[in-house]
């Protein structure tokens, strides 16, 4: 990577870009959902016991890239650098089916029916290997990891230990399968959430203080979200200062809330498309969850220290 639209990832190491293939769909069977849960996994063609990231999307005005079918930027290097990626189309997707009806039970974020796909997709990871004869017997079932942006950090933080505070089955969902954790432009504290949306959707109520799993939080410091909160872009940060297992956070100046285009290529819906902040987000991401999975790898040390050098224009990383 040597274009000068890379400025500052070039400096950032990461291993050698593999071919990939992809699997779509992979359909698991849900009889408590509306409809069954539809997926794509997205590996690389060779290599075993590889990691698995499970990719959970946002929302936004497109009509495909919150789905599955989404965030290419983020699964392709992924997948390309070692690890097997699986993404669920969540029913708050404009093409899950009941995304856009007012009627239906979860409307709009259905945040339990989110949780239980991450949920069924690590119960079945088995039938998944079954209908993808490209990772059979590849997938590494004890090093999974979960990446969600904007309402896909919500769903994520969830399994990695956070809780709702104003709902009675908002806790529990702490899985100990999930070994690590990415929060991109994440949902902040649920005390911040404007108090008439706080009433109208009690799932945003969120409490980070038993998130005990290791996470990264990335956020860029002008992702202002008036619509949610009277704070500044801080607010996105919360997951960091409140939860006990994110030990680093990324903060990417003049960054907004797609952190240079994470869910699609030249997305029209990217609220600040940069090619050098998008592959800065790549591959700090991809290092952390490379460090946090594969143990003795020091990719993660590796990239904080080039960041520090040569990525002040940037941003910074503050770890604990």
């Amino acid at each position: 990577m040597t274009d000068s639209l890379f400025r500052t990832a070039r400096h950032i190491p990461v291993v050698e870009a593999t071919p990939t293939a992809a699997v779509n769909p992979v359909t698991l069977p849900a009889p408590d959902r509306a409809l069954p849960l539809a997926l794509r996994v997205t590996a690389p063609v060779t290599g075993s016991d590889l990691p698995v990231v499970l990719l959970s999307h946002g929302g936004g005005e497109s009509t495909y890239l919150p789905s599955k079918d989404g965030y290419g930027p983020l699964v392709d290097f992924y997948a390309a650098h070692g690890f097997a990626v699986v993404q669920p189309t969540h029913l708050s997707a404009r093409v899950g089916g009941l995304g856009l009806d007012p009627a239906a039970p979860g409307f709009p974020i259905f945040w339990r029916s989110r949780v239980a796909d991450l949920v069924r997709i690590l119960d079945g990871l088995d039938e998944i290997e079954a209908q993808a004869p490209a990772v059979a017997g590849r997938l590494d079932h004890d090093r999974i990891a979960v990446v969600g942006h904007s309402g896909g950090s919500h769903t994520a933080a969830m399994l990695l230990g956070a809780r709702l505070t104003d709902l009675e089955d908002g806790d529990g969902y702490l899985d100990p399968r999930v070994k690590a954790g990415v929060l991109l432009a994440p949902v902040g504290g649920g005390a911040d959430v404007l108090p008439s949306l706080r009433e109208r959707l009690p799932e945003l109520s969120t409490d980070f203080s038993g998130m005990t799993t290791r996470t990264l939080v990335v956020f860029g410091d002008d992702d202002v979200s008036p619509a949610l909160t009277a704070r500044g872009a801080d607010w996105h940060a919360d997951p960091f200062h409140h939860g006990p297992g994110a030990d680093a956070l990324l903060t990417l100046v003049g960054a907004k809330h797609f952190l240079g285009g994470v869910t699609g290529y030249d997305a029209r819906e990217s609220d600040d498309e940069d090619p050098d902040r998008l592959a800065v987000t790549q591959r700090m991401t991809w290092a952390y969850l490379r460090s946090a999975l594969v143990e003795g790898d020091p990719a993660w040390a590796r990239a904080c220290e080039a960041f520090q050098e040569h990525g002040a224009a940037q941003g910074r990383v503050d770890r604990k």
